[in-house]
């Protein structure tokens, strides 16, 4: 029997581009495509050619070179949404589960792994939920403000994503390299129980 079931492993591949996508954007966002630095940009490369524009207007024009991206953020944002359903499902499923069973018998720094995967899911399905939320939030009946106090929260607990994903992958790595032989090539053909 196979020790990861194939939409146990299809889920974690496509949450990881997910993942990955959408710290893509939000690193584009604050980057090469920040309104700050373009509309800076846009007013001096215009008032190089002889037009002008007001610094409300050089605004409007880099948040709209930026839209078409945020976007794919949004989109992202509802995959993530349907792969954390996706994985409550999952969990109840023998693939899914078999992390979480026997849990005390582990040792401490599976244990601490373990909990850390809860708390990573638990962050982001707030995230998922904060973000819904925030573009969400004229039909939800809430202020602007009430919306823009949410995003700024959102964008703090961003940053818990930005610490586990390098140190997910480098622990996958020390794992495979140390006492769990396969453990990514088992996530790429399912592996063999022992």
């Amino acid at each position: 029997m196979q020790k990861w079931r194939l939409d146990f492993r299809i889920w974690h591949w496509i949450h990881a581009a997910v993942v990955l996508g959408m710290l893509g954007t939000v690193f584009l966002r604050k980057t090469f495509l920040s309104w700050r630095t373009n509309s800076e940009l846009l007013t001096q490369k215009l008032a190089e050619i002889d037009l002008t524009v007001t610094e409300a207007q050089a605004k409007v024009l880099a948040k709209a070179i930026r839209a078409p991206m945020w976007e794919w953020h949004i989109i992202l944002g509802y995959a993530l949404t349907a792969l954390l359903l996706w994985r409550m499902i999952l969990f109840f499923t023998q693939s899914g589960k078999q992390n979480y069973q026997n849990i005390q018998k582990e040792t401490l720094h599976k244990k601490m792994v373990k909990l850390g995967y809860i708390g990573i899911y638990a962050i982001l399905t707030f995230m998922a939920v904060s973000g819904l939320v925030i573009h969400f939030y004229e039909e939800l009946g809430l202020l602007k403000e009430t919306a823009h106090d949410i995003k700024e929260v959102h964008e703090l607990v961003f940053n818990t994503i930005l610490i586990f994903v390098p140190l997910h992958i480098i622990g996958a790595i020390i794992a495979e390299n140390r006492d769990e032989k396969n453990i990514i090539s088992d996530m790429v053909h399912g592996g063999n129980r022992s």
